[in-house]
């Protein structure tokens, strides 16, 4: 098992369209155990495959649930409901954390490991967790869901870290 880094905001790679994946062999089954890896090491309850350079609608994720690790593969978005306002982070914008609201529950089909259809379901956690991914693999990072003046200052701090010019207190 290989652990990879982890892309971070700036990286091109995570504005780039991901392809679905045809076919699940095993270097897809060792990507997905690479990045199981690589999630639980950063640590993340969720990770994208473009988050680590690869270009494929493949994500993992543990909601801290008991049920461990799970794969997502080509998943959508079919049901989403109600609201919930909970502070987000995100490993490819590492050291911030925003209000974000999203809907308090989510459904997602994918595919699993074996070829299966797939549904994971829930609010909490796991329904920010699954729409946190798939926004990923949408070309999306949550500062892309702040409000416009939010969204206009964490720019600009993220451009300060950048150059070196953030202040620390």
């Amino acid at each position: 098992m290989a652990l990879y880094p982890i892309r971070t905001f700036g990286d091109p790679v995570l504005r780039l369209e991901t392809k679905p994946v045809t076919e699940i062999d095993d270097v897809v089954r060792a990507l997905v155990q690479d990045m199981i890896e690589t999630m639980y090491e950063a640590p993340g309850v969720g990770l994208a495959a473009n988050q680590i350079g690869v270009t494929r609608r493949i994500a993992v994720f543990d909601a801290q649930d008991e049920l461990g690790p799970r794969v997502m593969i080509n998943p959508e978005i079919i049901e989403l409901g109600g609201e919930w306002m909970y502070e987000e982070g995100c490993l490819s914008v590492p050291g911030h954390w925003w209000e974000i609201t999203r809907p308090g529950f989510a459904r997602v089909k994918a595919i699993d490991l074996d070829g299966n259809d797939v549904e994971y379901a829930g609010d909490g956690l796991l329904g920010r967790v699954l729409q946190h991914e798939v926004d990923h693999l949408d070309q999306k990072l949550l500062i892309d869901r702040l409000d416009k003046p939010i969204r206009k200052k964490a720019l600009r701090d993220l451009r300060d870290e950048a150059l070196g010019l953030a202040t620390f207190e």
